[in-house]
């Protein structure tokens, strides 16, 4: 079942009592841009939607979630049911995957699953946000960029920043990648 991206920005804005012009200047985009997104005729990076959502203001996590959510003190999780985040995003030539664990009403961790499809990239526009941020590679290799510095990482390499420092995940590989990365507090 695919996450209709454009549906949902548009049930959100207008339950916010905003119009595609009002949302674009709250989010520092074009109402060209709201409009493509709902029309599903643009595949935002996650973060252009991320950006969008500022304008409401809501989290990715809140636009991807659905009433079915697991209830907040469930401790195991089976794969079938961590919470999928990025939908339909496709990063600037492949599809990312973001795989929450949990429901984040009452906590301050996020941890998830990524996956990065050949190509796959976070956007031009860096990723910047209160908090810290590691992780580690299960598979593939990933292009992390954070500030001015930049590091191939491959399986059983890891990484842990200051996520206030502007930073971008991309799959430079032939293969996909696959990691496990947790923030506090939760960004996504």
């Amino acid at each position: 079942m695919e996450f209709d991206v454009g549906a949902r920005l548009k049930q959100i804005r207008e339950q916010h009592g905003l119009s595609q012009r009002a949302l674009a200047q709250r989010a520092g985009v074009t109402n060209g841009t709201i409009s493509l997104i709902e029309q599903n005729r643009s595949s935002p990076s996650v973060s252009s939607l991320r950006k969008v959502l500022q304008g409401i203001p809501m989290t990715l996590a809140e636009f991807f979630s659905s009433d079915d959510l697991p209830p907040p003190e469930q401790i195991f999780f089976k794969g079938g049911e961590l919470i999928e985040l990025a939908g339909e995003l496709k990063g600037t030539v492949g599809q990312i995957s973001f795989r929450q664990v949990g429901d984040l009403r009452s906590r301050n961790l996020q941890i998830l699953h990524e996956r990065y499809a050949p190509g796959a990239d976070t956007g031009r526009t860096m990723l910047q946000h209160e908090g810290e941020e590691g992780g580690i590679v299960i598979k593939g290799q990933i292009e992390l960029t954070v500030g001015d510095r930049k590091q191939l990482l491959g399986p059983g390499d890891a990484y842990f920043f200051d996520s206030r420092v502007s930073h971008r995940f991309r799959n430079i590989g032939e293969v996909e990648c696959e990691l496990i990365s947790a923030c506090t507090p939760p960004y996504l």
